[in-house]
């Protein structure tokens, strides 16, 4: 009787389910039907929770009565573990997400943390002792560009695209401090008129003149040689180290030819490598652009360079250190030359000295402009302006004729042939003392800009070269 009863209110249309048997968590269109003592036959069919709920997310152990539930409907087994499954999906995107935004507030940290870095070494003057012996704003910054080169360019040996991580230092940390010539300005007079008519002459800022020139051309310089590099992604030719033999290496026979017929060796600097034929007419067109490209670039980033060192003052220790005679400096040869001849030609002097290595150019270069400045300042003694830095000035009063004005300029002129002869020589010792006593900002920002601007286009030269120098030692 109790069984026939109980199965009356089960089947009976009107019967409610009690409470504990509906999932209360789920799409209220999905119903779970009230539960008697089930037959033989739906018994075999009757999992219990932890059965239905195998691929569930663990989220979800109250969304379902602990009772035993027939799986003879489907439509309420496949819901509830469509449901499952759509959370478990939402609550990865939802992890994604936060994941996606803890890295980024990472990244956003690191460069806060940097930019303090750098701020702070500006302040102190690279003088971590807070005690105020640091050098100056103006150096700080050229040493900042040059580390900074240093460290992106520095391992970068191989004609190949910059690495996206140094790519983008590089372009971060320049803009951050290039950004310091947004601020320096000059005034200029302004003629105004108000409304009565009355014309006022007032003081106008603009960029300086010589910010506003160069650093324009610097920046697409910069830009060029980050195409150059980006151009060779795609290379029919590779690099080995010296002294090993890399897997692709093995295609070619002149890796031990370019080691030894190779000028200069340099045991750390890869050695370029080309297939066994050579390279193809296109590839060797590509390089020999490119070059002509960076050759050019060097050129106008040393000429900006030179112009910028020449505008710079020179420092009193420097002129302290001049000898009291040009001739002590030069040597006897060199100053009969430079006096005594009807016609000076200083690629005839530089024949006739025979240099053998960039060590003794720099140390003649050297000679030359001690002996040059010497000259100058003997000339202007007669003047009553002493100051050093009207010396530009009063050679334009000097009689041409007179001994050590003529002096002078035949050594300037040898310094400039020296120089063109020698394009990657080394700076002399009054540009570097320039630099180390330089008090202008925006000029350390142009000479370390355009310095290493002319490094990156004369290294980009000679590992082309080196490249051509491969091919032709291959097709011999």
């Amino acid at each position: 009787m109790d069984n026939s009863s109980s199965f009356d209110e089960a089947s009976d249309p009107g019967y409610q389910p009690s409470p504990s048997s509906l999932d209360q968590n789920d799409h209220p269109t999905v119903e779970t039907p009230g539960y008697s003592t089930m037959s033989g036959d739906s018994f075999m069919f009757g999992r219990t929770y932890s059965e239905t709920s195998a691929f569930s997310d663990p989220i979800d152990d109250n969304s379902y009565s602990s009772e035993p539930s027939p799986s003879h409907w489907p439509v309420t087994k496949s819901g509830a573990q469509h449901q499952a499954v759509l959370r478990r999906l939402e609550m990865k995107q939802q992890k994604q997400v936060v994941d996606d935004k803890l890295d980024d507030q990472e990244s956003v940290d690191l460069e806060l943390e940097m930019m303090k870095e750098r701020f702070s070494k500006l302040l102190l003057g690279e003088d971590m002792s807070g005690s105020g012996k640091g050098v100056c704003t103006a150096v700080t910054i050229s040493n900042a560009i040059t580390n900074l080169y240093a460290t992106v360019f520095g391992q970068n040996l191989r004609l190949e695209p910059l690495k996206p991580e140094k790519k983008s230092m590089w372009k971060r940390e320049m803009d951050c401090l290039l950004s310091v010539c947004d601020y320096i300005v000059e005034f200029i007079p302004k003629s105004q008129n108000l409304q009565d008519g009355t014309a006022l002459e007032v003081m106008e800022s603009r960029p300086r003149l010589d910010i506003h020139i160069n650093l324009p051309a610097l920046r697409k310089l910069d830009a060029m040689l980050m195409e150059v590099l980006d151009s060779f992604q795609d290379t029919e030719f590779w690099y080995a180290e010296q002294g090993s033999m890399s897997s692709k290496s093995t295609r070619s026979g002149s890796f031990r030819r370019v080691i030894v017929q190779r000028k200069e060796e340099k045991w750390w600097v890869p050695v370029p490598c080309v297939p066994s034929g050579g390279l193809s007419e296109k590839s060797r067109k590509h390089l020999r652009h490119k070059r002509d490209c960076a050759y050019q670039i060097h050129k106008a980033s040393m000429a900006i360079n030179s112009s910028i060192l020449a505008e710079m003052e020179i420092p009193e220790t420097y002129i302290a250190s001049l000898p009291k005679r040009g001739r002590a400096s030069l040597g006897d040869t060199i100053y009969r030359y430079l006096y005594t001849a009807d016609k000076f030609s200083p690629g005839h002097l530089l024949d006739y000295l025979n240099i053998a290595s960039e060590h003794e150019a720099l140390e003649l270069a050297d000679r030359v402009e001690a002996s040059m400045y010497t000259w100058r300042r003997k000339a202007c003694l007669s003047h009553s302006k002493s100051s050093w830095n009207m010396v530009k000035d009063l050679m334009s009063d000097i009689d041409r004729t007179d001994k050590n004005h003529i002096l002078a300029e035949r050594a300037e002129t040898l310094l400039f042939c020296l120089k063109q002869r020698y394009p990657e020589l080394s700076q002399t010792s009054l540009d570097t003392c320039k630099i180390q006593y330089n008090q202008d900002v925006g000029q350390a920002i142009l000479e370390s800009y355009s310095r290493v601007l002319e490094g990156l286009a004369f290294n980009i030269v000679a590992w082309i070269e080196d490249v051509l120098f491969a091919d032709r030692n291959q097709e011999q």
